[in-house]
């Protein structure tokens, strides 16, 4: 959510914003619905003044026996107009705040102009390629070889965009989520998390998942809605609250269930897991004072690389164009990890400095300042660290042998009973 009084102070600026993300220029019409509503305000306070000050005049003559009736007829007249002011200022204010939690977040200076992820920039890549010495094959042949990944049976169970894991690979699975969140809890200092799956109108709108990306989530027959990721559950933690600004910053995670309707991505990924509508996640979310969230954003995404330099897998840091930065988000990194079935880079992990637009939302504060009374919004921030499922997909692509097994990695034997390698039964 955006901040009426720095529209008001930079309206062009405002615009330009706007600009950067491809939209067109709304600060004259936000502005012009901000005037009527300052003018309705005033309207009625004044005439709320003048219906006081007949009160007593009223009062006044009828203690002293003169005639008041002029007096009523002014109230009784007042009370109308006032009625309808009432009415009126509400209204404007809802037009305004319809407005405004329509627009994206205003994207940092740094973010490279572009229209699309074409305009995306690498920043560095880590690790080697494997030199494979036979053609690599993607993870649902592989998986499918294996008899341990069935997209088949998931789908006669709930339809296309799910699977279903046996044996070596769902352990591997489950493996990869504690691993991430283990990293996560004894060396980069997050507090470990269990949320709700399901979330009230409040939460998803406080994390700019409402209005505008209801299409894309399950909403329940009682209006909640299963979380399309934990940054959902793990920000709203904070709604309506004010923090001591000695706690900040505040880091959780958790490992959680995501579910995406996945609209508007038809065609996209039908083969195998990239692209389901139930997966599995570790989110990082942190909620931070102004002055640390640009640091506190390079923190959280080193923390997501170090997920995939244990694991031995090759990415590379991303920075995303204007035109391919989420909503919410002020600057974002991606992780892509490099596929060799696909011979592709892939995302993994997108870690997102929001600035103070969520907790705009969700009044979301702090106390803190010179006299350590004065309130301000929180910075909030969320990554991944990383997607469970495409770490599996990477996993098997990169750990790949020309048998068809797969090769686990050295940080994972320890969670899977000392297992080397996945091999068909």
């Amino acid at each position: 959510m955006h901040d009426i009084r720095a529209i008001r102070a930079d309206p062009d600026g405002f615009d330009a914003a706007l600009a950067r993300r491809g939209l067109a220029p709304a600060a004259a019409s936000v502005l012009a619905v901000d005037a009527d509503r300052r003018a309705a305000q005033t309207a009625l306070q004044d005439k709320q003044a003048r219906r006081n000050a007949l009160a007593r005049e009223i009062g006044q003559g009828k203690r002293s026996g003169a005639d008041t009736a002029e007096l009523e007829a002014e109230a009784t007249a007042l009370r109308r107009d006032m009625d309808g002011l009432e009415t009126r200022v509400p209204e404007l204010d809802g037009g305004i705040r319809r407005v405004l939690e329509g627009l994206p977040a205003v994207l940092d200076a740094s973010v490279p102009d572009g229209s699309d992820e074409s305009a995306n920039v690498v920043l560095n890549e880590v690790g080697e390629k494997r030199d494979f010495r036979f053609a690599p094959k993607q993870h649902f042949e592989l998986g499918e070889a294996l008899g341990m990944m069935d997209f088949a049976t998931a789908a006669k169970l709930a339809g296309a965009r799910f699977v279903m894991l046996r044996g070596g690979l769902a352990r591997m699975e489950r493996a990869l989520g504690q691993f991430m969140l283990d990293l996560h809890i004894s060396e980069h200092g997050y507090v470990e998390m269990v949320v709700p799956s399901l979330v009230n109108d409040a939460a998803a709108y406080g994390t700019d998942k409402l209005p505008k990306f209801a299409d894309t989530m399950f909403r329940t027959t009682d209006g909640r809605w299963l979380i399309p990721t934990a940054e959902v559950p793990l920000t709203a933690t904070v709604m309506g609250e004010i923090l001591p600004g000695g706690d900040l910053p505040v880091r959780i995670t958790a490992l959680t269930d995501c579910f995406r309707s996945e609209a508007g991505a038809a065609g996209r990924d039908t083969r195998g897991m990239l692209r389901q509508h139930q997966f599995r996640k570790v989110e990082l979310v942190s909620m931070c004072h102004p002055d640390q969230s640009a640091s506190e954003h390079e923190r959280m995404t080193t923390c997501a690389e170090a997920v995939l330099s244990r694991l031995g897998l090759p990415f590379r840091r991303v920075v995303l164009s204007s035109g391919d930065t989420g909503f919410g988000a002020v600057k974002t990194y991606d992780l892509e990890v490099w596929l060799p079935g696909q011979q592709a880079w892939r995302e993994i992990s997108s870690c997102s400095n929001c600035r103070d637009f969520q907790a705009r939302r969700m009044n979301a504060r702090f106390r803190g300042g010179v006299d350590g009374k004065s309130v301000a919004y929180l910075h909030t921030l969320n990554g991944s660290g990383v997607a469970v499922g495409r770490a599996l997909i990477a996993v098997m692509e990169n750990y790949q042998q020309a048998d068809g097994s797969i090769g686990v990695p050295e940080v994972l034997r320890s969670y899977m009973g000392g297992t080397q390698r996945i091999s068909a039964a």
